[in-house]
């Protein structure tokens, strides 16, 4: 909310709280579309075979399937970054009434040290291959970001002090979001394959995989206990976000980045401490079991919704725009990280 609206007493207070037509009318296109898409997924789960999937990744292929192949109609952009931005927010606020606690605790000392060491590793690592192979400093960064913290979100807020191209932000935007979709189908056998508890695949999947979205999607694959672990763990790196953006404008600031320094500001998660805040009162037995338990299928259509989203807006010709290094990038630094956070479990046991 902006300044002027804060300090604008002439406006009625029951306008203000009005929710403008226009406005609905114009997110009404897109809801529908992701609804329909996640309504399908659920159907698509009824055929044999297909129910050893959630309804998130079957969601998040259809997504894909219809954007790239049909095309997204423009006016339901709107609604469908609503629903990828938005509606995934209050659903990982929601996700928060499944937790306890006791569970957070259970992320400990040892697993924030992973996750901590996995980003810095991961955005060290990614930024050294960028000049190696080549790729501009400023999609490197943006790649470096989005691998190492949160997916499309860090790709966005980074770019707040490295200040890159649209196309570059797309890109960006578009390669975490592919090999995040792959983690979602190879996680879950690979877990199995190396017969990983729930708790190490939980740990696995939240330091590791781009979008929280995506690790809902996976995580969730290996059980529900694998997935709410998996969740806290995303979230904990989530909150490394505003500390990266923070240092990464201190530093453009000191080497002459221009406006930098004015313009990056740490952008603040408030949806986590929604997250956190649902956790707490389902730790004091506020929340009511059979209140909570009725939320747990609506939380998951809500994630359906955020997941076909994420599909509607991954389109793969763009990966094809500026060539095969940063791709290349793209892929390599997805790998260390997949390797690199789950050898740091193993050894740590």
């Amino acid at each position: 909310m902006s300044d002027a609206t804060i300090d604008a007493p002439s406006v009625p207070l029951a306008n203000r709280k009005r929710l403008d037509p226009r406005l609905l009318a114009g997110l009404a296109p897109g809801l529908a579309l992701t609804t329909l898409i996640a309504a399908l997924a659920y159907a698509v789960r009824r055929i044999p075979g297909a129910d050893t999937f959630s309804p998130m990744i079957i969601a998040i292929l259809l997504g894909i399937l219809f954007h790239n192949v049909v095309g997204t109609p423009v006016r339901a952009k709107a609604g469908v970054v609503f629903s990828l931005r938005r509606i995934l927010r209050l659903a990982i606020i929601l996700l928060g009434l499944q937790l306890t606690a006791s569970q957070v605790v259970a992320v400990g000392g040892t697993g924030i040290a992973i996750i901590v060491v996995t980003l810095a590793a991961t955005f060290t690592l990614t930024k050294a291959m960028g000049r190696v192979l080549g790729v501009d400093r400023k999609l490197a960064e943006l790649i470096a970001a989005g691998t190492s913290i949160c997916g499309a979100s860090a790709v966005i807020a980074t770019n707040t002090v490295t200040r890159g191209s649209d196309e570059d932000v797309a890109y960006a935007v578009a390669c975490v979001t592919v090999f995040g979709t792959l983690s979602m189908f190879l996680y879950p056998t690979l877990g199995t394959l190396l017969h990983l508890d729930m708790h190490h695949y939980g740990l696995w999947a939240g330091s590791s995989i781009h979008e929280i979205a995506q690790v809902v999607g996976a995580a969730f694959q290996h059980g529900h206990e694998a997935g709410e672990f998996g969740t806290i763990a995303k979230l904990s790196r989530v909150m490394l976000l505003a500390p990266l953006v923070m240092t990464l404008g201190i530093v453009a600031a000191r080497s002459g980045g221009g406006g930098a320094k004015a313009e990056g500001k740490a952008p603040m998660p408030w949806f986590v401490l929604g997250f956190i805040a649902m956790i707490g009162l389902n730790s004091l037995d506020i929340v009511p079991a059979e209140a909570a338990h009725a939320v747990t299928p609506v939380t998951t259509f809500l994630l359906t919704m955020a997941l076909a989203a994420m599909g509607l807006e991954t389109d793969i010709r763009k990966l094809k725009a500026k060539g095969a290094r940063p791709l290349a990038l793209g892929a390599l630094s997805w790998l260390f990280i997949s390797a690199f956070s789950l050898a740091l479990i193993l050894a740590i046991g």
